[in-house]
């Protein structure tokens, strides 16, 4: 089966079951600080897992599309992507482990077709310090669902994974017992990270193997359910949510016990062709197949390129048909990063010209069974991807000319470009490092002997640079320069970007005045603020003061500013060519970014308590906040 028929097939195998078949969560959830995106089939769920009833019963099931960018660098390997979707059984104080588990191995065996003689299975150790037993149940189950396939299952208490390691798996072992770093699950991870008041609880997770000659001893050590090589890979987990963490530290039954299921669909259908490439499913393969007749490449010669264009892009169209548009905030940077990660891998297969218009319509075709209710924008996708694509290819055709600036005074008898050549080309440019690297290596131009020490030593300078900036340098607003107003200048920072998320994104500062006792800050927005809206904006500020997020500057061009970096300010045409921008956070993925002169805070933990005291009009089409920090 493909990956839509295996998809399809779980949700009946559930219905069958007795479950409501929900309809996914969107990626980009609303309302959810905590989160760019959905990351996980639980993650929706989560309050009714915590106990609050669904309207749909205690059986539900759906397939989820999620998306996690943590995964990013390790894309370009045989399994992992940012982008999986995760198909999910949930019971809300109804079955447990008894029902579950023969379940679904069932599905696996008799609707997938997978050979249960590579079927693999995990189970918690236990925990003797709090008291909590070895899951023998869950072991005794998978034992008797082995036997009833023709599988003497024999079990291995291995502990840890290091452990497995160094042991791997004797003949006939098919169950595992490993410790909580493994299989056990909770919001806060391990067993000493529960939170109090917390569900909690052992997990079961179920691997398949591709076989003995997949191992690498010598890089990973002996192969075992746990461990990272090749050889076993997760297919799905089931958290048996039979425990709360109580006040004192220890831990306790519930009464009302969860399971919570989750199976990755792209490595169920690539278990059902037996490929451990999860690149080679239904839902990935045609897109490789058309990056091969585009570059006129081979996939088995250019895997890595084609895996990490292939899983970007699918990413890019799952957003963008959600309605997402490529900015420099939030979910919106995380979709252009995804965007020009394709582009720049594109160009290492040497397409030059814009292809994404090819490649969208297929990732469309795959994904056609998805709801409407979270595809709402399908038919602008390729519109959005493709504008995108044009605006990063001008940005390199840019950096490109001015690299070839450089070129033309250093000279080709003068030691070569330089890492800081190819700093000041990323920095002030946009120009990537990774693609300034690639063109001197087709253009032949060389590049000094250190130049990669050199790029990582001017950009620390520059991160330096931004924790000592000169108080001096700035006048606006700042009744002095003491270590107070410094506070209260990020916080004014931070409320202006509170606001642009929340009220008003075309916000703009219109005056403020900060003093050693308050700050004041007037923007644009076209109604009074109610204690609702007050309400989210303190909460977000104190959220990224508590968030310690680090304070840092750079000077750039204005017009990249402006046009790249989309750094939102009035009066463009009176800044010279060449200005300061403050970031706070990330500075791929900042919550405020600025043209400021200082001075800031090193660390938005520094600031304090953030507390509103007033707000009120300044003028027509302004409003005024006064707040202080306590």
């Amino acid at each position: 089966m493909n990956a839509s028929e295996i998809r399809q097939k779980f949700l009946e195998f559930q219905e069958k079951r007795g479950h409501k078949v929900i309809a996914p969560a969107p990626l980009v959830l609303e309302n959810d600080p905590t989160t760019l995106f959905t990351g996980s089939g639980m993650q929706p769920l989560l309050p009714y897992l915590l106990g609050k009833p669904h309207k749909d019963g205690k059986r539900l099931s759906d397939s989820q599309p999620s998306l996690r960018l943590q995964d990013i660098e390790d894309v370009g390997d045989p399994r992992h992507t940012t982008v999986f979707e995760m198909l999910g059984n949930w019971s809300l104080g109804d079955y447990f482990k008894k029902e579950q588990i023969p379940a679904f191995f069932e599905f696996l065996t008799e609707v997938v077709g997978l050979d249960p003689n590579k079927i693999y299975v995990t189970c918690f150790i236990g925990n003797e310090k709090y008291g909590i037993p070895k899951d023998v149940e869950a072991a005794e189950i998978w034992q008797e669902v082995f036997k009833k396939a023709g599988v003497d299952a024999k079990i291995a208490e291995i502990g840890s994974a290091k452990d497995g390691d160094e042991r791997g798996v004797m003949p006939g072992e098919h169950i595992f017992f490993y410790d909580d770093k493994e299989n056990w699950w909770s919001r806060g991870g391990g067993i000493e990270t529960t939170p109090i008041g917390d569900p909690c609880g052992p997990d079961s997770e179920v691997f398949y193997d591709f076989g003995e000659d997949k191992q690498d001893v010598a890089k990973y050590g002996k192969s075992h359910p746990a461990s990272d090589g090749a050889r076993f890979m997760e297919i799905g987990n089931q958290v048996f949510m039979q425990y709360k963490r109580n006040e004192d530290g220890t831990f306790s039954e519930l009464e009302n016990k969860n399971v919570d299921f989750g199976g990755g669909l792209e490595r169920i259908t690539a278990a059902s062709i037996d490929s451990f490439d999860v690149f080679k499913i239904s839902l990935l393969k045609p897109i490789i197949d058309k990056l091969e007749e585009i570059s006129g490449k081979s996939y088995d010669n250019n895997t890595d390129e084609m895996r990490i264009i292939a899983d970007h892009l699918r990413g890019s169209y799952l957003l963008s048909a959600q309605g997402l548009k490529p900015s420099n905030k939030q979910q919106g940077y995380a979709l252009r990063r995804l965007i020009r990660r394709a582009i720049l891998k594109a160009l290492d297969l040497g397409i030059a010209q814009d292809f994404i218009s090819e490649i969208i319509p297929i990732i469309a075709e795959n994904y056609k069974d998805l709801p409407d209710s979270i595809l709402t924008t399908r038919e602008d996708a390729i519109a959005t991807l493709e504008k995108e694509e044009r605006a990063f290819r001008q940005t390199l055709n840019k950096g490109l000319k001015e690299m070839h600036k450089m070129i033309e005074k250093v000279g080709s008898n003068e030691g070569g470009l330089t890492g800081y050549d190819l700093f000041k080309l990323q920095d002030t440019y946009g120009f990537p490092f990774e693609v300034s690297v690639e063109e001197a290596y087709h253009q032949g131009i060389k590049l000094s002997e250190n130049y990669k020490e050199e790029f990582d030593a001017a950009l620390k300078e520059q991160r330096e640079r931004s924790q000592t900036a000169s108080k001096g340098m700035f006048k606006g607003g700042l009744e002095d320069h003491g270590e107070t107003s410094t506070k209260y200048h990020t916080a004014t920072h931070l409320l202006l970007a509170a606001i642009q998320k929340y009220i008003n994104p075309d916000a703009r500062q219109h005056g403020s005045n900060i003093t050693p006792e308050r700050m004041r800050l007037d923007f644009n927005v076209d109604h009074k603020l109610t204690d609702e809206e007050k309400k989210i904006l303190e909460d977000q500020v104190n959220e990224w003061i508590a968030a310690d997020l680090p304070v840092s500057f750079r000077e750039v061009e204005k017009d990249y500013a402006k046009d790249t970096l989309k750094v939102k300010a009035m009066f463009w045409d009176k800044y010279p060519d060449i200005v300061k921008i403050y970031e706070i956070g990330d500075t791929e993925n900042p919550v405020s970014r600025e043209v400021c002169g200082g001075p800031h805070v090193e660390h938005t933990g520094q600031i304090g308590k953030f507390k509103i005291k007033k707000e009120e009009a300044s003028s027509a089409g302004i409003r005024r906040i006064k707040a202080v920090i306590e």
